[in-house]
C-alpha cells in the first residue's frame, strides 16, 4: 500500500470506529469490514497472480471507495455511506472468487473474520440495506 492508500485506510478505520462509538446501527459488522476490504482490494491489484482484467475491476472499486461522489455519499451520510462501497466490493470479490481459486483472497485478507462468510453476509445485508433496485444499479456498473 502506498502512503495515500495507507492514509485512506487509517482515516477510514478511525472514522468508522468513532461513528460506531456514538451510533447504534444494525450495520456495525458490515461497516467494520470497510478498511479491511479496501486493504484487500489494494493487495489484489498488486498481486502478480491476479489477471489484469480483474485488477482493473478492483482499481475501479478502489476509485469508488475514494470518490466523494457515489450512490450513498459519505459526505452527506457519514460512515453509513460506505455501505454501497462495501456492497460493491463484496460483489466484485464474489465474482472473482467464483471464477478463480479463493485461496489468493484468503491469503491476502487481513481481517479477523472469514472472508468468504463476510462476503456472503455483506451481499445479504446489501439487499436489505440498500434496496434491491439500487443494489442492481451498483452491480451493473461492474
Amino acid at each position: 500500500m502506498n502512503k495515500e492508500q495507507s492514509d485512506f485506510y487509517l482515516k477510514l478505520r478511525k472514522k468508522i470506529t468513532a461513528f460506531l462509538e456514538k451510533k447504534n446501527t444494525p450495520y456495525t459488522d458490515v461497516l467494520l469490514l470497510a478498511p479491511d476490504l479496501f486493504h484487500l482490494l489494494v493487495k489484489l491489484t498488486m498481486d502478480d497472480r491476479v489477471p489484469s482484467k480483474e485488477k482493473a475491476k478492483f482499481i475501479g472499486v478502489i476509485a469508488y471507495f475514494i470518490s466523494p461522489i457515489d450512490l450513498l455519499p459519505e459526505f452527506l451520510l457519514g460512515p453509513i455511506g460506505y455501505l454501497d462501497d462495501i456492497a460493491l466490493t463484496a460483489y466484485v470479490l464474489n465474482n472473482y472468487i467464483n471464477k478463480t481459486d479463493a485461496q489468493i483472497v484468503r491469503e491476502l485478507w487481513a481481517g479477523d473474520q472469514d472472508i468468504l462468510s463476510s462476503i456472503k453476509n455483506v451481499m445479504a445485508v446489501a439487499d436489505k440495506a440498500i434496496g434491491s433496485g439500487l443494489w442492481k444499479k451498483i452491480r451493473s456498473k461492474f
